[in-house]
Parts: C-alpha cells; sequence; structure tokens
C-alpha cells in the first residue's frame, strides 16, 4: 500500500512538473516589436509668399486725381496706377522734360570747369604729380620755410641778410602752395561737374527707358512723383487710393506682386537644423489648407542674420516651389521637408 501511494506521489510530481516546466517556456518567450526607424529629414514650418513683391510709397502729397486700376488687376511694368494732383509733383513727361534741361546745364558746367583747368599753367614741380599731391608736397615746404625764418621773423630785414633770404624762401614757399591749391581747385571743379553730368545722365536715362525696366523703377517714382506706376509686371494684391482723397507722401498705398512663382520662408528652422541645409538642395512642400497637394522645390537661399523664436536661435530658409498650384494664397501655411 506505501509502495503504491510512493508511485502515486512520484506520478503526480512529474505531472506537475511537467506542467510547470511547459508554463515557464510559454512566459519565457519574448514579443517581437517591429523597430521603427525615423525619417532622415528636417521638417520646418513656413509661409508662401510670391516670388516678388512691392509696397509702393508716394512721393508727394496731393488730391488722387485718377485711379486707373482696381485690386486683383495685372499690370505691366511702368503702367500708370493712379495720379496726383500737387503743385509739388510732376508728371513723367515733365520729369523728362526737366531733366533734359539739367543734362544740358550739366554738359556746360563740365565744359567751362575743363576749359579752366586746361589753361590753368601747371609749374614744372608739379610735374608727374596730381593735385592732391603738389599741395602736401608744397604745404611741406612751407612748414618747414615758416620754422626756418621764425627765428628771424622779429629781426630788422636791412640789418640781416640770413633773415632775408629766409624770409624770400617763405614767400615762394607761399606761392607754390598756393598755385597747388588752385590747380586743386581746377580739378575738383571738373570732378565736381563730371558727377553732375553723371547723375543727369542716369536721371534722364532712367526717365527715358522704354522697357521700364526694374532698375530704373526707382528714379522714375522719385522723379515723376505725380504718377504712381508699377515698377514690374504682376497683380495690384492691394490698393488704397481713392479720387478726390488726400493722399500724404511716404505712405505705402499700392502692393504689386509677381504670383508667377512662389517661395516659402520658414519661420523656425533651428541653429541645429539649419546646418544640414545647403543651396539648392531638394524640398517637400504640403499646404495645410491643401493637404493632398504634395510640391517640390528647391533651396534657393540661406539667411545670414538669425532671429530668435520662444528662446531658440532660428534662420530664415527660403524654398523656390518648382509646382504651382491653382488654389494657392499668399500667406498660407506650409510644412517643408528637408532631407538630411
Amino acid at each position: 500500500m506505501k509502495i503504491f501511494k510512493f508511485i502515486a506521489f512520484a506520478a503526480l510530481a512529474l505531472t506537475l512538473s511537467a506542467c510547470g516546466s511547459t508554463a515557464a517556456s510559454n512566459q519565457a518567450a519574448p514579443t517581437v516589436i517591429p523597430t521603427v526607424v525615423a525619417p532622415n529629414i528636417t521638417v520646418s514650418q513656413g509661409r508662401l509668399e510670391p516670388i516678388r513683391y512691392t509696397d509702393i510709397a508716394l512721393n508727394a502729397s496731393g488730391l488722387v486725381s485718377e485711379v486707373l486700376v482696381k485690386e486683383g488687376d495685372h499690370v505691366t511694368a511702368g503702367q500708370v496706377i493712379a495720379t496726383l494732383k500737387s503743385n509739388e509733383a510732376q508728371t513723367l513727361e515733365e520729369a523728362q522734360a526737366n531733366a533734359s534741361k539739367e543734362l544740358t546745364s550739366a554738359f556746360q558746367d563740365l565744359r567751362d570747369a575743363q576749359y579752366n583747368l586746361d589753361n590753368f599753367d601747371i609749374p614744372n614741380d608739379f610735374t608727374d604729380m596730381t593735385p592732391q599731391q603738389a599741395v602736401g608736397m608744397t604745404l611741406q615746404n612751407l612748414n618747414a620755410a615758416r620754422d626756418a625764418y621764425e627765428p628771424y621773423k622779429y629781426l630788422s630785414p636791412s640789418t640781416n641778410s640770413t633773415g632775408r633770404n629766409f624770409k624770400k624762401q617763405l614767400d615762394n614757399a607761399w606761392a607754390k602752395y598756393r598755385r597747388a591749391i588752385q590747380w586743386m581747385q581746377l580739378q575738383s571743379n571738373v570732378d565736381n561737374a563730371q558727377a553732375r553730368v553723371d547723375h543727369a545722365q542716369k536721371d534722364s536715362s532712367a526717365l527715358q527707358d522704354p522697357n521700364f525696366a526694374p532698375g530704373t523703377a526707382g528714379i522714375r517714382a522719385a522723379l515723376a512723383n505725380a504718377e504712381v506706376r508699377a515698377p514690374f509686371a504682376g497683380a495690384v494684391t492691394k490698393l488704397s487710393l481713392k479720387v478726390g482723397e488726400y493722399a500724404a507722401a511716404g505712405q505705402a498705398v499700392v502692393t504689386i506682386a509677381d504670383l508667377s512663382s512662389w517661395v516659402v520662408k520658414t519661420t523656425d528652422l533651428t541653429e541645429i537644423d539649419v546646418v544640414s541645409v545647403k543651396e539648392g538642395q531638394p524640398a517637400t512642400i504640403k499646404l495645410d489648407a491643401i493637404p493632398s497637394a504634395e510640391l517640390k522645390g528647391t533651396v534657393s537661399s540661406i539667411s545670414a542674420n538669425y532671429g530668435e523664436k520662444q528662446g531658440d536661435i532660428i534662420y530664415e530658409v527660403t524654398v523656390l516651389l518648382n509646382d504651382n498650384h491653382p488654389k494657392m494664397r499668399w500667406g498660407m501655411t506650409a510644412e517643408v521637408q528637408l532631407p538630411k
């Protein structure tokens, strides 16, 4: 009976041992968790802007007599947007006429100044010198002659031959110095007259520019200030001029934007991330307002200056979009993805 109980106990122990081993085996098997690889990109937020835009301010005050466009209109370079009535302002035609008169007068002054210089008898002592060099040399000689004469200046010239000699040298030094000054003044007159001609020529050329190039727009705006003209082709995105109202000089009244191409400028790219960004680098742009559109772009510039945002040092990166979308609008929020 004892033997039977022992055999039964042993069998029960083996059974429990086997069950325990099986449970332990089941508990030891690890759960496999897939590895998540972080994308090797830098993500930044930005704003959508036209590739080029400008706010036009008035260069003269006056009453608005005409407004020839409205918001949303497309204008060409040089097109008149509005005109002012003011005693201190002039139209393009008036500015062109005045610029021609100024150029003629400037050439006359240059001719006269050059004539006077050409007829100046340059002393042989000044050979191979510029007027400035001649003034420097003669001033040095003058100072030396004054020092040499100083001990004799209070002695009677009639009884002191050495003093008379030093006084003569001083008088000659003064004469040479005055000639050098005269030469420099004549040369300065020519230089100033030439500068006036150059300035007048630049103004006249800008006002006569038939293509209304952007490089000449500033001069036209300053001189033909009775008219507000578009500096380049684009859309009128803002217009705050009304006929009959008074407009003050310096006040921005029109915004012109070139909507043919777009850029995104980042607003939160930190110093840690900007070091991995290069000009010419490809980028992917997603607009919050158009989530289905994935646009391609290229980094066109990286700001050399920095800003601060919530304690971080940030740099503005400009991305030129290679793609367009008909629903894009100025100021839309964009996500910029830059591969590292």
